[in-house]
């Protein structure tokens, strides 16, 4: 089930209207079969994947605590050896194995061995990454004692499968969502509001920008060959916008729709094309992932407390890692392994960058020399996003071969801009839409949240501006071709 589909919008409002009604105690029960029932409008057999590892990390957890293994600290390294073997397991089998097959026939070809042959033909389950990671979490939440093992299996598996961030996040952590599964939760009309304008823009995000951006860059990249490398470039920036309104317009209707039932989800992104180095762009792009790596791998392996080399290769690890959690593909790990290398050639820089900072300090703090330095990190992220976007590197020697080619003086003047899936009238939708994202994000880098100042004004310009919003997004987001919802791009991972 699609937050943008029609299905969506009778099921949340059912959902709300009688987590409300029913009894305290159950809530968290019929939030559950809500949960499933959501999930399993993909494929319902894959909800016995997100069941087999809610189980397994659920009894890692009881194990963990038992009193007899809590003090001894190789069975509880077992313990979570297990836990993290058969959930990676899973995730391997459908979302690994083929590409291993894969490049093992390639080196065997290479070899003139005979090939291997064993290839499944599965669906990647929807949001298998995001649940298995949050529930590792919580394995090695209680492992080191920074929380208390959960005893109500259903309460338990309400965390792992809470519906608004199941499929794409924000990947949650048993020390904030797990402890409001615990709590009571009263209907309150401000944090409903609150909730509903955050899903409001989300939606806006996603239906008025993202999908319509789309239609023009899976066009560019798909015939790339028939025109001007200044499509594909324009594509390529576009495609930055692109992903970031689609993933942050997900997570938005997340914690929006998580806000509604009271629940609290974590902030995902932070206004990240105003970062001014990649190493800040990846402390606002996607903050629940990075944050999980930090936490879970970076320190585990050393973080930046065994001397500088070390500190180098344990960042380089966690983006190569982090590139193939995007996708079983090469270029999504040189995807990773470029942001990685930005940060390890920033570290290196860094203390002449300070040098030159303390020589001319109103120069470093001015607005002009952040503009640039904005600049440079958009275009070095922007880059990157050719490998996250391109099939194969096939297409991404293509995009790049083409970009070099720019042959057509004006993009304007003879037309063919608006012969790429977009009209003249959509692009003018377009950048007022681009305009409406840079003021709330200006507003947002400020620390003003505009949707608690909406509520604070008198009730009719609220309730205007509310329905104007709803009938701007109504009236100029993309539904699909036949109304049909389209994906959002996270679900692939």
């Amino acid at each position: 089930m699609l937050f943008n589909s029609y299905s969506f919008l009778v099921f949340f409002p059912i959902v709300v209207f009688a987590y409300f009604l029913i009894p305290k105690k159950v809530r968290y029960i019929w939030l559950l079969v809500a949960s499933y029932y959501f999930y399993m409008g993909w494929n319902a057999k894959y909800a016995l994947l997100l069941f087999a590892s809610t189980i397994i990390t659920y009894l890692s957890g009881l194990l963990l605590s038992a009193k007899k293994i809590r003090h001894v600290t190789k069975w509880k390294k077992c313990i979570v050896a297990v836990s993290f073997i058969s959930n990676l397991s899973i995730l391997f089998f459908f979302k690994y194995f083929d590409f291993m097959i894969v490049n093992i026939n390639r080196i065997l070809g290479a070899l003139h061995i005979k090939m291997l042959t064993p290839q499944f033909d599965v669906l990647l389950p929807v949001g298998i990454s995001f649940y298995i990671f949050q529930a590792l979490s919580y394995t090695m939440d209680v492992y080191r004692g920074e929380v208390e093992a959960e005893k109500n299996v259903l309460k338990y598996a309400l965390f792992v499968s809470f519906f608004p961030q199941l499929v794409a996040g924000p990947i949650e952590r048993s020390k904030n969502l797990l402890k409001q599964v615990n709590e009571e939760h009263n209907f309150s009309y401000e944090r409903m509001c609150q909730g509903l304008m955050l899903m409001t823009w989300g939606y806006f995000l996603k239906l008025v920008i993202a999908d319509r951006i789309a239609i023009f860059v899976d066009h560019a990249y798909s015939t790339q060959t028939l025109y001007d490398g200044r499509y594909v470039l324009l594509a390529s920036i576009l495609f930055a916008i692109q992903i970031y309104c689609d993933f942050a317009g997900y997570s938005t209707i997340a914690i929006g729709a998580a806000k509604v039932l009271g629940f609290e989800l974590m902030e995902n992104f932070n206004c990240p094309y105003f970062a001014t180095t990649v190493a800040e762009f990846w402390r606002r792009w996607h903050i629940s992932l990075s944050t999980w790596f930090r936490d879970y791998l970076y320190i585990p392996l050393g973080g930046n407390r065994k001397g500088t080399i070390r500190k180098y290769v344990n960042t380089m690890v966690v983006f190569l890692v982090s590139g193939l959690w995007h996708g079983a593909s090469w270029t999504y790990v040189v995807w990773g392994g470029l942001n990685g290398l930005y940060q390890v050639i920033g570290s290196i820089l860094a203390p002449m960058k300070k040098k030159i900072a303390v020589r001319f300090p109103k120069l470093d703090r001015s607005y002009g020399i952040r503009a640039v330095r904005m600049a440079v990190t958009f275009v070095l992220v922007d880059f990157t996003w050719i490998f996250f976007r391109a099939d194969n590197f096939a297409q991404v020697k293509s995009v790049l071969s083409r970009m070099i080619h720019m042959n057509q003086p004006d993009l304007l003047a003879n037309g063919t801009l608006f012969d790429l899936g977009l009209n003249k009238q959509n692009f003018i939708v377009l950048g007022i839409a681009l305009l409406i994202l840079l003021g709330a994000d200006i507003a947002k880098y400020h620390q003003i949240k505009l949707h608690e100042v909406i509520l604070g004004w008198n009730i009719v310009l609220r309730w205007s501006t509310i329905m104007a919003a709803i009938t701007g997004i109504l009236v100029f987001g993309i539904w699909g071709s036949g109304y049909q919802a389209t994906n959002f791009i996270y679900f692939q991972f």
